[in-house]
């Protein structure tokens, strides 16, 4: 029995397993049941190593221990596997979250936050800058920027985007309207957005793209924040975003914006000419 190489990165990405564990596994799921040493010989793995990496996976949920002698090991099925380490996920998901919202009302964070503002302050309007990778870390410098508008914000952004978008950042919209800082969007608009559209198109203004592409947000005419890919093309973790503080081409991009506007359709009208109204 040929253990793939490929199925092991999988399972090792996956399962959040060592090369071991994702071996030892995979071996034990061919076999159905062995002995640490039938494991390590098929998984090709050295012998003094199969206790520990069984341990590990018997601690994981992956295995299970028989009673008697030799002993041998039997696997759990993929299915409870999965389940096991979601409910393993998600309760050290919850007790970071616990842990994180008594650091919110610590000394600490009062101690780090006069440290930044110390340093924010020394900081020139030209230095403002730098570049975001990844999503997640994209969409939490977004809604930095949103939570700190202060006049308007204009966002020109594709369908896939303007669908995480309205997902992730629905609250911080529905904030910026009870604070009356007007927000307006552009994005292609179909049957793929169209119910998200119609959930946000009374919160902000939205406007149909039509074949317009970019994604690209100015916050007061002052800040930019503007993805350089097509996130089509790149998976979520390579995706780059250049954030700048830059008045004069953040107020050119505005106007721009705004000569294109009288081109676009409003979402009401588009969404009843493409028959897309839910």
């Amino acid at each position: 029995m040929v253990i793939s190489e490929e199925l092991v990165e999988k399972i090792k990405s996956s399962f959040n397993l060592n090369t071991y564990e994702a071996r030892i596994w995979l071996a034990l799921l061919m076999k159905g049941v062995a002995t640490a040493g039938e494991l390590a010989d098929i998984a090709d793995i050295p012998r003094s190593r199969a206790y520990d990496v069984l341990e590990s996976l018997e601690k994981k949920g992956f295995v299970i221990m028989k009673l008697g002698k030799p002993i041998k090991y039997l696997a759990v099925p993929p299915n409870e596997v999965v389940e096991r380490v979601k409910r393993r996920y998600e309760e050290t998901m919850s007790r970071r979250i616990n842990e994180l919202e008594k650091v919110k009302t610590s000394d600490l964070i009062k101690e780090l936050d006069a440290l930044h503002k110390s340093g924010a302050g020394s900081i020139d309007v030209s230095e403002k800058s730098g570049a975001i990778r990844g999503q997640q870390n994209i969409i939490s410098h977004l809604e930095s920027m949103l939570k700190e508008a202060q006049k308007h914000v204009n966002i020109v952004t594709t369908q896939l985007t303007f669908v995480r978008d309205a997902i992730a950042l629905k609250p911080i919209f529905y904030e910026l309207k009870e604070r009356q800082i007007p927000v307006r969007i552009i994005t292609p608009i179909d049957e793929g957005n169209a119910k998200y559209v119609q959930e946000l198109m009374n919160v902000v203004e939205i406007y149909d793209a039509g074949d317009y592409r970019g994604r690209i947000v100015t916050i007061d005419s002052e800040e930019i924040l503007m993805m350089l890919f097509d996130e089509k093309e790149v998976p979520s973790s390579m995706d780059v975003a250049v954030w700048l503080y830059a008045p004069a081409l953040a107020k050119f991009i505005d106007d721009m914006i705004e000569v294109l506007l009288p081109k676009l359709k409003p979402a009401q009208q588009s969404l009843v000419e493409k028959k897309l109204i839910i």
